[in-house]
């Protein structure tokens, strides 16, 4: 039996099948109609519709360490909020325009009310300033659904390190080991015991699995002696300071842990940069970006309007159009087709050195 000629007969009689001869031909001519304009079916799936932003409302605040204030968000009716997970992060924005990450540090299964906390950083892009000095209980902000990059796996042993504020992702881990009945550790280290934030939350989930840890009272840590508190084999989760971070993954060979998740709140270092242009409209001026700068903070110093949120590259607040030039894309977020129509996140994508990027502003 071949593609081109009809089988025999069912019954073994010499001759075609009538059946399968009419088959063969309905299928000759049905499969290429398949093909036609008016029949054919695209592949592609149709765009999803657009998500609404979220509508909230500020319904308390609390300071809960010095320059750190806790604020928690409803929706306007009272009605249930969008599930998160721990790890999971809120993209609001601010009365004024600006959109900030904050990592949402309440109680998962509270789907009355989103908690954040914010640290104010005078010298830092102003969102943490207008947050602790212009939204108020009351306020009326918008925010993308939560989203997660950090997401907690429930391994069977777990350490936590925090930094200072990096405890806020790592607070409903806690809750979440404690519920699941893991080997937890939790360490939370900062400056002072008033610059950290819930610790007394903290203690009581576990006095004996929490560490509270001051550079005035016990030292500058060491990033070394913090991993070997793991359980052997464990899964570290760590979020604070770039040097906590820095130095816990150059250690974290040496430990007994397996496994190591983080997560920044700052934009990392750029490694493996090289010194490029950009030009800021197609007659714009130019500017030199250094091998160890973004191109994000250096149009910033001449345009400090531009919008940025996470400067990590999965955001995409910070997307502009590029007119000429070939870049080197290091983001998270575009699609191949995207980049192909001249999308780009300068908070992290560079070009080759010597390159200028002409950018749609």
């Amino acid at each position: 039996m071949d593609l081109v000629t009809p089988p025999p007969d069912l019954y073994g009689r010499p001759r075609d099948d009538r059946f399968m001869r009419w088959l063969t031909a309905f299928g000759d001519h049905y499969s290429p109609a398949l093909g036609s304009p008016g029949l054919r079916r695209s592949p592609r799936r149709p765009s999803p519709a657009p998500v609404p932003p979220l509508r909230l409302v500020v319904t308390g605040q609390r300071t809960v360490a010095e320059d750190v204030v806790a604020v928690h968000l409803a929706e306007p009716s009272g009605g249930p909020l969008p599930a998160w997970q721990p790890g999971a992060r809120l993209l609001l924005t601010l009365p004024s325009g600006r959109r900030r990450h904050y990592s949402l540090c309440g109680d998962p299964a509270d789907r009355h009310r989103y908690r954040i906390a914010v640290r104010r950083v005078a010298d830092g892009g102003g969102g943490s300033v207008e947050l602790h000095d212009e939204v108020e209980v009351g306020s009326r902000l918008t925010a993308a659904r939560p989203r997660n990059g950090f997401a907690f796996c429930a391994e069977p042993a777990v350490l936590l390190l925090a930094g200072g504020i990096g405890i806020t992702p790592l607070l409903p881990m806690a809750r979440q080991a404690r519920a699941l009945g893991l080997d937890w550790r939790l360490v939370h280290t900062g400056r002072t015991a008033a610059a950290l934030p819930f610790t007394e939350e903290l203690r009581a989930l576990d006095p004996a699995r929490v560490e509270i840890r001051t550079d005035d009272r016990d030292g500058v840590p060491d990033a070394a002696e913090l991993l070997a508190r793991a359980p052997r084999g464990a899964a570290v989760y760590c979020c604070g300071p770039a040097p906590m971070l820095a130095a816990v993954q150059r250690l974290f060979d040496a430990s007994p842990a397996r496994a190591l998740h983080f997560e920044r709140f700052g934009a990392a270092p750029v490694t493996g940069g090289h010194p490029f242009t950009v030009r800021l409209g197609a007659g714009g001026p130019e500017l030199a970006v250094p091998a160890d700068r973004s191109a994000l903070d250096v149009a910033r110093e001449l345009r400090p309007d531009l919008p940025y949120s996470c400067k990590q590259g999965f955001c995409g607040t910070c997307r502009v159009r590029v007119l000429d030039g070939t870049p080197e894309h290091r983001d998270r977020r575009l699609t191949p087709a995207e980049r192909a129509d001249g999308a780009l996140l300068p908070c992290v994508s560079r070009a080759a050195e010597g390159e200028t990027l002409v950018l749609d502003l």
